[in-house]
């Protein structure tokens, strides 16, 4: 792992947070308690903040960014990124869903228990209401997800975190 400052902004990395090797953290990064940062993530928070809550996961390859003076990154607590997203700019919040390649961009919100599918692109502005599945390029409501289905990303998103302290234990 490596872990940069920019300028005088060193990340903030909770004890217990798991960081794997090759991923870049950089600048005003602040990961909360028990969240896991997997292979080849960059978080980028040069000219602006990035902000993830605690048990929150996000997944290989995935890239979080801000739009300088307009957007932070906000990822909230019990989060679960797939692998290989892209996450710009965006509030994505405590038990969302973001599925494998997809990509959220600047001033979009992704509501808690919500999912964003994957390949998805949400484009900037949009909000994906708690509760709903979005779909497609550009992302539309899909249906409601079910209760089982929503248990279901939440226990994905614990999952990841009991995964995280497995590889933190060696």
């Amino acid at each position: 792992m490596s872990i940069h400052p920019f300028g005088e902004d060193w990340p903030q990395i909770a004890e217990d947070a798991f960081i794997a090797a090759g991923a870049q953290i950089i600048g005003k990064v602040v990961i909360g308690a028990g969240s896991s940062i997997w292979f080849n993530c960059v978080l980028r928070g040069d000219v602006g903040r990035i902000s993830v809550g605690a048990r929150s996961n996000i997944q290989d390859g995935s890239i979080v960014h801000v739009t300088g003076g307009r957007f932070d990154t906000h990822i909230g607590d019990d989060v679960l990124i797939g692998h290989g997203c892209i996450i710009h700019g965006c509030r994505i919040e405590s038990g969302a869903f973001i599925g494998m390649s997809a990509v959220v961009l600047d001033g979009a919100v992704v509501e808690g228990g919500a999912m964003l599918a994957a390949g998805a692109l949400l484009t900037p502005g949009k909000r994906v209401p708690a509760g709903e599945l979005w779909a497609g390029r550009p992302a539309r409501f899909l249906r409601v997800l079910t209760e089982t289905e929503q248990a279901a990303n939440r226990a994905g998103a614990a999952g990841y975190a009991r995964l995280a302290q497995q590889y933190r234990a060696g």
